[in-house]
């Protein structure tokens, strides 16, 4: 009678990369208990916060179907076609957001001088978090096909290939981000140059385009000036938070207290310095689930300020094992991208799509632990946003689905490294009748 399947044995089976599956799980739970006890700035009228779990739970189950569906997708010829519709999907989202454009239930929408978000009825849609994932998956494309000579265009001028395919997007893309977030276009800029860089590019080609880059940039900022800050106003917003020596703090203390230069001061420090004091206060081992305090202070904790909140109710340990997280993710991404064999498309894709979400947690870790200027990037699949939450579980459903074409090589690689004691108690039982030898074993000890 064969032995009940349980749900252990279904993830023993499980093909795809089990690492990255645990850790996807564990930020999922991480994400679930922030949310419960961030902040009440996210609960809507009547709502309590078992609602606002329940909100967010839907969007996690969601989230993890798009994971399930991405992984059940047999071979990667399937991400591969979609990958090359990538810059179009986001030149168009793009030309859409900084358009204006109003066609009544789908409209742009300006926040903060800044329009990031396209309003589809009910649902808001971050434009830049999808613009992340497609234009790695898009350049992983493009450079495979590109050393496979598959592109139509240009067949016998390789060069103007690589500029119309490759670079021309890269330059497009990073300065249509520009205008609703510097650090946005800065970042997704940095990942793509990252993706090229892996892909092959020559020190020449890359000298190329950071010089491009820096006359293109240096012409906003001539815009910005000449406009008198009305156009490209987000380049002001960028220069004055990496060149601003305005002591605020000071501003506060010498202010009256109620007077428009007090506010105006403490607007600007409010939300570092709470993030500041979330993780003094959090010490080793942090104030419970629900202790925060600060959340009372920080509009944003549950976004752009998550990890300063984990560390004030988790402590630093809760904060290490949020960094161990993605440090495992970087390393695990290295192997498969390693055990892709000549597939030149996968192994751009998990690593680049691996660099945006590590990049983008340490680049959140970074701006809460007050080592570089505010940047708005949240922590990936851990704080509240749906947009940005289900980008990422389709880009964590692309990796899981490469790792199973990996999963062979990476099996066999760790048979090799197993203690020389264990393998030669494999040959003896195999001798002895009492274990038979697969393929795969065969393979391994050259019978």
């Amino acid at each position: 009678m064969a032995a009940k399947k349980t749900i252990w044995n279904w993830f023993e089976d499980t093909r795809g990369d089990k690492v990255v599956w645990m850790i996807v799980l564990m930020l999922i739970m991480f994400s679930i208990l922030c949310i419960f006890s961030s902040t009440s700035r996210l609960l809507g009228p009547g709502q309590s916060r078992l609602d606002l779990v329940w909100d967010h739970l839907k969007i996690v189950i969601f989230g993890l179907l798009l994971i399930i569906g991405c992984y059940f997708i047999p071979g990667i010829k399937f991400f591969r076609t979609l990958s090359s519709m990538g810059f179009w999907v986001s030149f168009v989202l793009l030309a859409f957001l900084i358009s204006g454009l109003n066609l009544g239930p789908v409209r742009s929408i300006e926040l903060n001088g800044a329009r990031r978000i396209i309003q589809m009825g009910g649902l808001q849609l971050h434009v830049n978090e999808v613009v992340k994932v497609a234009m790695v998956l898009y350049l992983a494309w493009a450079i495979d096909a590109f050393k496979r000579k598959d592109l139509r265009l240009f067949k016998d001028k390789p060069t103007l290939q690589k500029i119309y395919y490759i670079y021309a997007p890269f330059i497009l893309i990073t300065f249509m981000v520009l205008p609703g977030s510097n650090s946005a276009a800065l970042f997704t800029g940095g990942i793509m140059f990252l993706v090229i860089l892996l892909g092959g590019g020559s020190g020449k080609d890359m000298f190329k385009l950071l010089l491009a880059g820096a006359v293109l940039l240096g012409l906003c900022v001539g815009v910005w000036k000449l406009s008198g800050g009305k156009v490209l106003g987000r380049i002001g917003t960028g220069i004055s938070r990496i060149f601003d020596d305005e002591d605020y703090e000071a501003m506060v203390m010498k202010s009256r207290a109620g007077s428009v230069e007090y506010y105006k001061a403490l607007d600007e420090i409010r939300q570092p310095y709470s993030a500041k004091i979330a993780v003094h206060q959090g010490g080793l081992i942090g104030k419970g689930p629900g202790g925060s305090t600060q959340r009372y202070v920080v509009p944003d904790i549950s976004e752009d300020y998550m990890y300063s909140f984990i560390i004030e109710e988790y402590g630093m340990l809760g904060g290490l094992v949020i960094m161990i997280l993605y440090l495992g993710l970087m390393a695990r991404g290295a192997l498969i991208a390693r055990n892709c064999g000549n597939d030149l498309y996968a192994k751009l894709a998990v690593a680049g799509l691996v660099l945006l979400i590590s990049g983008q947690a340490f680049l959140h870790i970074c701006v809460n632990v007050d080592i570089g200027p505010m940047t708005g990037q949240t922590l990936p699949l851990v704080s509240h946003g749906a947009s940005a939450f289900l980008c990422f579980c389709i880009a964590f459903g692309v990796i899981l689905s490469i790792s199973k074409t990996a999963s062979t090589r990476m099996a066999k690689e760790q048979r090799m490294a197993d203690p020389l004691v264990d393998r030669l108690s494999d040959l003896d039982q195999f001798e002895t009748g009492e274990a038979t030898m697969d393929e795969e074993l065969y393979e391994d000890y050259e019978v």
